[in-house]
């Protein structure tokens, strides 16, 4: 499979290389751009000025730029939290889209939206401060009738961005549990 992985608010960290190693080491072609242009960030408020420096338009312009050689193909789109979101809007935009692999994070979606059986996976905290249980249940009912088939896997206890052991939020246990289920899933695009 090929997939296009996004970064989180914090930027290209060491967890997103690692998540890729992973997807690699299962026999898929990943690929990471970094949307920042080699900037990081320590903490969310860091990360939130350079993407808000950077603006909105200008990532999803990277991000599709990124995509575009790999596009034709069929990419499964995937991303942590902000990447969520560019990965959500890629994948809604590309009708070769293979997947939509979510972790921590959504996005709003244009009402017109439609997509022809897009396989979607999100793996989300419970409680999650950035994806209320209201707007989840909002983003689910939208996505399905966008044409989505949306699955949704909830981590009780477990902090945003709990797949990355360089942060506070880092839960081992769910982590696990969320690779196993998403590598799962990117095998069953493969059949």
């Amino acid at each position: 499979m090929n997939i296009m992985l996004f970064h989180s608010v914090y930027g290209l960290r060491p967890a997103v290389q690692e998540a890729a190693e992973r997807l690699r080491a299962a026999g898929h072609q990943v690929h990471v751009p970094d949307l920042y242009e080699g900037r990081t960030a320590e903490t969310v408020e860091e990360g939130s000025d350079i993407k808000d420096e950077i603006g909105a338009d200008e990532l999803l312009k990277r991000a599709v730029l990124a995509a575009a050689p790999y596009s034709e193909s069929g990419l499964v789109y995937a991303g942590f939290s902000l990447g969520g979101s560019i990965a959500q809007n890629l994948a809604l935009g590309d009708s070769k889209a293979r997947g939509l692999l979510l972790l921590h994070g959504t996005s709003d979606m244009a009402e017109h939206s439609s997509v022809d059986e897009l396989p979607v996976q999100l793996h989300i905290a419970d409680p999650d401060p950035f994806e209320t249980a209201d707007w989840l249940n909002s983003w689910y009912l939208r996505m399905q009738r966008a044409g989505a088939d949306v699955e949704i896997y909830r981590y009780p206890g477990a902090g945003h961005l709990y797949t990355d052991p360089g942060l506070p939020d880092y839960d081992e246990a769910a982590a696990e549990l969320t690779w196993r289920t998403s590598l799962g899933f990117l095998e069953g695009l493969d059949a």
